[in-house]
C-alpha cells in the first residue's frame, strides 16, 4: 500500500513519475491496482473510502514525491480550488487575478455575493499591486499564467508581500505543472492543479490536487475534502496515476512545439497579436523566463476579422479537435469568449490552444490552413 508521503531523494522528475507511488512489498504487483471498496474491514486505521482509497493515496504519493510535499486528492479541480477557498474564515478578504480561469472566477463571485468573502481584485500581471492588495487579506490567489490571457505573475515576490501581511498564498499551477514551475520553491504554501488536464493527459478523467509542505496545512485540506464528500474516483485516480507515468515526455514535447507554433503565429498575416510567456513581444517575457524553466503548451492569439473569423477558424481545423480543457495528447483549440462565464476582458477574437504530442509541422499546416480560411 502506498504511504501518505514517500521521503525526498536526489531522483529527477523524470524517474521519480515513474517509480514514486508504486507497491513495494514483495510479490506486490508492479502497479497499484484498482481497489473499488467503499468500506474496510475493522482493526485497520480507516472504515470508510471518504477517508482513504489505496488508489488515490498512491497518486497522492508519487505527486508529494514530484514537490517534496504532502498532496490531497480531489473529484475534480473546481473541487480542489473550493477546498482551498474554504479554509478562509468567513468575512475575509481574498486576493485574486482580475480575470482568472472562469470557474475560479464564478466561485469567487458566489462567495462574494453570498457574503462569505471580500474579494480584491487585481491584474494578474501586475506584482505590486498583488503584493500591495495582500495588505489585510488572508488568501491571496495566484494564477500563473492565467487562463487565457497568459499574463505571469511573480509568484516568489508576491509570496514574500502576502506573508509579511501574514496571508496565505495558493498558486493554480495548472498551465505550467511542477515540470515547468515549482510553485511551492517560489514560496507559496499551497499549489493546486486540475489533474484532469497534464498529470491525467488523456481527457478521460476529473480531478484536482493540492500540495503543501505543512503537515498541518495538508490536514486541513484532507478534512475539507472528506467533509465536503470531494473524494477522487477509484478508476479516476488510476487513470492519473497511468497518465502521469509518462508526463515528463508528453509536457516537454508539447511545450516545444507550442512554443514553435507561438513563434509561426507572430508572422502569420492574419493572426493580430499571441500570448506565449517565453515569446520577446510577451509584456512579462523577463520574469518567464527567470521563474520558468519551459513557456507551458498553451498558445492564446487573437485573428483578424473578429470573433466570426476566429470561430471559424475554430470550425475549419481537421487535425486539431474544437474542443475545451487542455493538457491532453490531442492538441485542441476553442474561442474563449463564446462560454458564458468568460470574462469580459477575454477578447471575442481569442483563441486558445492547447498544444498536444503531435508533429509540429502537420499542426502547424492545419492551423495555417483554418486561419486563412476564415479570413475568406
Amino acid at each position: 500500500m502506498a504511504s501518505d508521503r514517500a521521503e525526498p531523494h536526489s531522483l529527477a522528475l523524470d524517474s521519480i513519475v515513474v517509480s514514486a507511488g508504486r507497491p513495494h512489498g514483495p510479490g506486490d504487483p508492479v502497479n497499484q491496482p484498482i481497489v473499488p471498496t467503499s468500506i474496510y474491514q475493522p482493526g485497520g486505521p480507516f472504515a470508510y473510502a471518504r477517508e482513504h482509497n489505496p488508489t488515490w493515496s498512491a497518486l497522492e504519493e508519487a505527486l508529494g514525491v514530484m514537490e517534496d510535499a504532502h498532496c490531497t486528492a480531489f473529484a475534480s479541480g473546481i473541487a480542489a480550488i473550493s477546498a482551498v477557498l474554504d479554509l478562509v474564515a468567513p468575512g475575509s478578504v481574498v486576493v485574486a487575478p482580475e480575470h482568472p480561469y472562469s470557474g475560479t472566477g464564478a466561485r469567487l463571485a458566489e462567495l462574494e455575493a453570498a457574503g462569505t468573502l471580500t474579494v480584491r481584485r487585481v491584474s494578474g500581471a501586475d506584482t505590486g499591486a498583488l503584493a500591495e492588495a495582500a495588505q489585510g487579506a488572508a488568501l491571496v490567489w495566484v494564477e500563473s499564467p492565467t487562463n487565457p490571457l497568459l499574463e505571469v505573475t511573480d509568484i516568489a515576490e508576491v509570496a514574500r508581500a502576502a506573508h509579511a501581511a501574514g496571508a496565505l498564498v495558493a498558486v493554480d499551477n495548472t498551465f505550467a505543472t511542477v515540470f515547468a514551475q515549482n510553485a511551492l520553491d517560489l514560496g507559496a504554501d499551497i499549489s493546486m492543479q486540475s489533474a484532469t488536464k497534464y498529470i491525467g493527459g488523456h481527457s478521460d478523467l476529473l480531478m484536482g490536487v493540492t500540495t503543501c509542505r505543512s503537515p498541518e496545512l495538508a490536514e486541513r485540506l484532507r478534512h475539507r475534502r472528506t467533509m465536503l464528500g470531494a473524494t477522487p474516483g477509484v478508476l479516476e485516480a488510476w487513470l492519473a496515476l497511468r497518465g502521469l507515468r509518462t508526463m515528463a515526455l508528453r509536457v516537454p514535447r508539447a511545450n516545444a512545439s507550442a512554443h514553435e507554433l507561438a513563434c509561426r503565429l507572430e508572422s502569420h498575416p492574419a493572426v493580430e497579436r499571441v500570448m506565449y510567456p517565453l515569446l520577446p513581444s510577451h509584456p512579462q517575457h523577463e520574469l518567464a523566463a527567470r521563474q520558468m524553466r519551459l513557456g507551458g503548451a498553451i498558445v492564446s492569439f487573437t485573428v483578424a476579422g473578429g470573433a466570426d473569423a476566429a470561430q471559424a477558424a475554430c470550425d475549419r481545423v481537421r487535425l486539431i479537435t474544437q474542443a475545451t480543457s487542455l493538457g491532453g495528447v490531442e492538441t485542441t483549440m476553442e474561442r474563449r469568449a463564446r462560454h458564458a462565464l468568460e470574462h469580459p476582458a477575454t477578447p471575442a477574437s481569442l483563441i486558445r490552444m492547447s498544444v498536444g504530442i503531435e508533429a509540429v509541422d502537420d499542426l502547424w499546416a492545419d492551423l495555417d490552413q483554418a486561419i486563412r480560411g476564415s479570413a475568406g
